[in-house]
């Protein structure tokens, strides 16, 4: 009869030891211990004696040994997934000391979409660096195809600002805190001397053959399009020019005969500025929230919980949500 395994004790907090998590965590990256070792300047025995420890500890293998190195058992890749966690709860508690003994530091990093930065961001940031001018902002842009969530998951930022129809793949709903900031919308826009912004009704059948300026497929935009002309039983435009920036589309539209498609707020911030209207167009609209995310389980800074809040005052101030 095989031998019963020895659970761990649930209450290990008084023998695990920081210093020993970091070297699992190092040989996993490595997927050596010879590596690890070398890489953080200690002896490969010393590496050996805390994954022993850990094994022991946990009363399971954590890693499957062979001639080429070594690889994570399940009860590894568990001890892994939460290690991350624990690094990044130290990470942040130094941030945390940092930020009561000045609460005017700190650093915050975030992940947003190229149209969310394009628009609101800069007044949110402007407004925020006026509040807390020392504090550190980073900031990662995503696409609708990297838009997974998993660097937040990673602890690899703090927030995520995002379209929830943009998150690519299924949402954990029990992992994240979401908090509506703005409901976003699309307009069909042109240059001020297009003909097409003198009129007083518009149908999509009309625009069809335009020439349209459309991100590229598989982006929000694109699909948004295709889906209304379809839901009016007609076939998509076929776009002259497939430009992702917003910018790019804008003066494009300002100097041409194109047409294309925006955000409520973009045209709010920047449709005077470039010389370009809204086509009174009926576009099939509904509800797209622009959300912010962070991780249910990670204790969020005070520098964070900041950002969020001004966040939410300058999209109701900006945009009357």
């Amino acid at each position: 009869m095989a031998s019963k395994r020895t659970l761990p004790d649930p209450d290990i907090s008084h023998r695990l030891r920081l210093r020993d998590l970091t070297i699992f965590s190092s040989v996993a990256e490595s997927g050596s211990m010879a590596k690890a070792a070398s890489e953080m300047g200690i002896t490969q025995p010393s590496v050996s004696e805390a994954i022993a420890g850990l094994e022991q500890l946990y009363g399971v293998p954590l890693f499957d040994r062979s001639p080429r190195g070594v690889q994570l058992t399940p009860y590894g890749q568990a001890l892994l997934k939460r290690s991350a966690a624990i690094f990044d709860e130290v990470a942040q508690s130094a941030r945390d000391v940092a930020h009561l003994a000045d609460p005017e530091s700190g650093e915050i990093r975030i992940a947003c979409l190229e149209s969310f930065s394009s628009t609101v961001l800069a007044p949110i940031m402007q407004r925020f660096i006026h509040l807390y001018p020392r504090v550190t902002i980073n900031i990662e842009h995503l696409t609708s195809r990297n838009a997974d969530l998993n660097g937040l998951r990673a602890r690899a930022y703090d927030l995520a600002l995002m379209r929830l129809d943009a998150i690519a793949g299924d949402i954990e709903t029990d992992d994240f805190v979401m908090e509506t900031l703005f409901t976003d919308q699309l307009v069909i826009a042109a240059g001020l001397q297009n003909p097409w912004l003198r009129k007083k009704k518009v149908t999509l059948a009309a625009l069809v053959d335009e020439p349209w300026i459309l991100s590229p497929p598989g982006y929000w935009h694109y699909t948004r399009v295709t889906e209304a002309f379809r839901q009016q039983g007609l076939e998509p435009p076929k776009p002259r020019i497939r430009a992702f920036t917003v910018m790019l589309r804008m003066q494009l539209l300002a100097g041409g005969p194109h047409i294309s498609v925006f955000s409520g707020p973009v045209m709010k911030l920047y449709g005077a500025k470039f010389g370009v209207g809204a086509i009174p167009v009926q576009f099939p609209n509904r509800p797209w929230p622009v959300v912010a995310i962070t991780l249910k389980r990670q204790t969020q800074s005070p520098v964070v919980t900041e950002f969020i809040a001004t966040a939410r005052d300058v999209a109701k101030s900006f945009l009357g949500d």
